[in-house]
């Protein structure tokens, strides 16, 4: 029997947890512009999703409005319950192997200087859906040589085999966001395990470590300030090299609610730790998302693999 998609998610009344009004400085652009109709209209065409309107992204106007966009693969529903997400979940459809190439050619028609590509848990393959990456990966680089190529992974549930089928691709940029402490893992993320994330980063490090590694904490979920530091050491002590710190943002009343708003001078404290324990670039704001500034870390920090893919400079 087909499981339907659907967007319930945890009852926040049950948390006890009144309304918070939302500060001052978090304005969010809503998406308008010649440039946001043209991609909106790009994606329709070639039936593509993007994690920025599937997760209701607040920078969405910002990055549509500039060109640039995140792209969503295998399909557009999930098979975990994330109680902070708003993509859909059930049970997926098969997967689509036609995908990899709709997406690089929409890649080509944008003319990216670097492409972000994430994807939905699909949990019900041994794989994970691992072999559509790859697939992106090398298309993308037949397609439009010099674009570098971040792509934002599950867990794999910890899988080395289906981490190595993407490492072999080499992506610019390897990313898995951690989202929370070890204490919140179960209520955040309910089928996740942070033993799993750990095994992603660090593998994916040891599998090749010329491949810049990348990983996200929100904030507002419950969590301690000393929790997120501990979490950030543990990123550092895996070799993740870009930390993204951004506000939690209750999609809708059915979310996980915000139990507090941090300030603009907590995120800039804790960009000042990530950076002086060693992370090479730390994005910590509240609107910050994983692939907020992603072609400017980079261009900075990939001067190995312009070496190697010929990246262009601008």
């Amino acid at each position: 029997m087909t499981v339907p998609p659907t967007r319930d998610r945890l009852d926040p009344e049950q948390l006890n947890i009144a309304p918070l009004r939302r500060p001052e400085w978090i304005k969010v652009r809503a998406p308008a512009g010649e440039s946001y109709q043209q991609l909106q209209a790009l994606m329709r065409a070639k039936s593509l999703h993007t994690v920025c309107e599937e997760a209701m992204c607040p920078n969405l106007g910002e990055c549509w409005g500039a060109g640039t966009a995140t792209f969503l693969m295998l399909g557009d529903v999930c098979t975990r319950t994330c109680g902070f997400c708003d993509i859909k979940h059930g049970r997926p459809a098969a997967l689509d192997w036609l995908e990899p190439e709709r997406v690089a050619q929409a890649v080509r028609a944008m003319k990216l200087k670097h492409a972000v590509i994430t994807s939905v848990n699909r949990d019900e393959r041994r794989d994970g859906g691992a072999p559509v990456f790859a697939m992106v990966i090398r298309r993308i680089r037949q397609l439009l040589p010099g674009c570098s190529i971040e792509v934002l992974i599950p867990d794999f549930k910890g899988s080395l085999e289906a981490l190595k089928i993407v490492m072999e691709a080499r992506p610019e940029i390897l990313n898995h966001n951690v989202e929370t402490v070890p204490r919140l893992f179960k209520q955040v993320q309910p089928q996740d395990n942070y033993a799993w994330a750990a095994a992603t980063l660090s593998n994916a490090k040891k599998l090749d470590p010329e491949v810049l590694t990348k990983s996200g904490i929100m904030l507002g979920l419950g969590e301690e300030l000393g929790e997120v530091k501990a979490v950030m050491r543990d990123q550092r002590s895996w070799g993740v090299d870009i930390l993204t710190i951004g506000q939690y943002l209750q999609p809708s009343k059915k979310h996980l609610p915000i139990v507090r708003y941090y300030t603009l001078e907590e995120f800039a404290e804790l960009k000042e730790y990530g950076l002086s324990i060693g992370f090479k670039w730390v994005e910590s704001a509240p609107l910050v998302r994983s692939s907020y500034h992603a072609r400017e870390q980079v261009r900075s920090l990939s001067a190995v693999n312009r070496n190697l893919y010929g990246i262009a400079e601008s």
